[in-house]
């Protein structure tokens, strides 16, 4: 391993906002494969990516219904219906000599803008680096949808130039349905990336870069933007060069593909982050080693934050998360209720939990 030290403890203040979680001891499955980017539709139905299953490297989901909250078993609530199953070809999309020929696709990130949803696509590889080994994101494009998922537009932008290096992983800020909620309009997203070589990663990277760009422009990969920072008042500071741009959230070698939502009733951004660790609570990529018997377990991190580029604080640990070694944590918006204080947290993970999974949980506040 190269770098300074890592260590799987957060170095994040306790947020004086959300003092407690209260998790359902329930947990809902249903569907199956891993990562469930979701967006919030036009249509009033949540859609999603999910990777490797079915034969498949990455198919297309739409959630229909949602939660009866006065109901204690709202397992039979969910209706996950298989929309498409290959979007994308390995054969024609996973030619690069750095991807994986037969699952080298996954889902990233899922916005939708008046109807068309915008699906961010990466492609991987398992890893290289015996001695620390991550599996890496090597570029990532944008495909779009205006029927929901039927039928594609799949060179809506180039593949291997849109995103690459430490931006090649694009997950979308969700701001309510159809991102409606943006407070200037723009779509913003997140992108993982590593301090030691630049690459971007899917477990246990460094840090969290934040972009944005005007919605009519987001297949336009001059128009995005990248925060570097805040100026003397507060204000942010954008550059059009993704060299340039400065992380907004960092996590040694304990930095997932994390998604985050903007919760209207708390006026609050929400991140769950993960990052897999041994039986020392030392970093360990998920990847390390020959699968299955590489699985570890992960380590969950819940924060909040004024703003998308923070600052950010630490509202609930779990060092031996899921069943074993869960990872993609979310928080659907359609699905946030009592004023932001009862949430739903989707995820995905090894052996039980690989699949659509899905837990209540209440905040408490300050």
């Amino acid at each position: 391993m190269t770098g300074r030290e890592a260590s799987a403890e957060p170095a994040y203040p306790e947020s004086s906002l959300i003092t407690g979680v209260r998790f359902d001891e329930r947990r809902y499955h249903q569907g199956s494969g891993d990562m469930w980017p979701l967006t919030w539709a036009s249509d009033g139905n949540l859609y999603g990516g999910a990777g490797d299953n079915r034969r498949s490297p990455m198919n297309f989901w739409r959630i229909l219904d949602e939660p009866r909250l006065d109901h204690p078993c709202y397992e039979s609530d969910w209706i996950v219906d298989l929309v498409d199953n290959m979007p994308l070809d390995p054969a024609i999309y996973c030619t690069d000599p750095r991807v994986d020929t037969a699952m080298g696709i996954k889902p990233a990130g899922l916005i939708d803008l008046d109807g068309t949803l915008y699906f961010a696509v990466e492609t991987q590889n398992y890893g290289t680096d015996p001695a620390f080994n991550r599996q890496t994101n090597i570029h990532g494009w944008i495909i779009t949808t205006s029927d929901y998922g039927r039928t594609w537009n799949r060179e809506a932008t180039e593949q291997t130039a849109f995103f690459s290096g430490r931006v090649a992983s694009c997950h979308f800020l969700q701001y309510g349905q159809a991102n409606r909620l943006s407070p200037d309009g723009h779509v913003y997203a997140y992108f993982p990336g590593a301090s030691d070589d630049g690459n971007s990663y899917w477990e246990n990277g460094d840090y969290m870069l934040l972009g944005r760009v005007a919605p009519e422009s987001i297949l336009d990969r001059s128009a995005w933007r990248f925060w570097t920072g805040v100026d003397a008042s507060g204000e942010p500071q954008w550059s059009q060069a993704d060299a340039e741009a400065n992380p907004v959230f960092e996590y040694y070698r304990m930095t997932g593909e994390n998604h985050v939502s903007y919760v209207p009733g708390l006026d609050r951004y929400i991140m769950g982050n993960y990052g897999f660790v041994d039986s020392q609570l030392r970093p360990r990529p998920n990847h390390q080693g020959v699968w299955p018997e590489s699985a570890e377990r992960s380590q969950l991190t819940l924060f909040e934050s004024p703003t998308p580029w923070g600052p950010w604080a630490i509202f609930h640990r779990d060092d031996d998360w899921g069943t074993y070694g869960d990872y993609q944590p979310s928080f659907p918006t359609k699905w946030m209720y009592n004023q932001g204080r009862t949430l739903f947290l989707v995820s995905s993970g090894t052996y039980d939990d690989y699949n659509f999974t899905v837990q209540r949980l209440t905040l408490e506040l300050a």
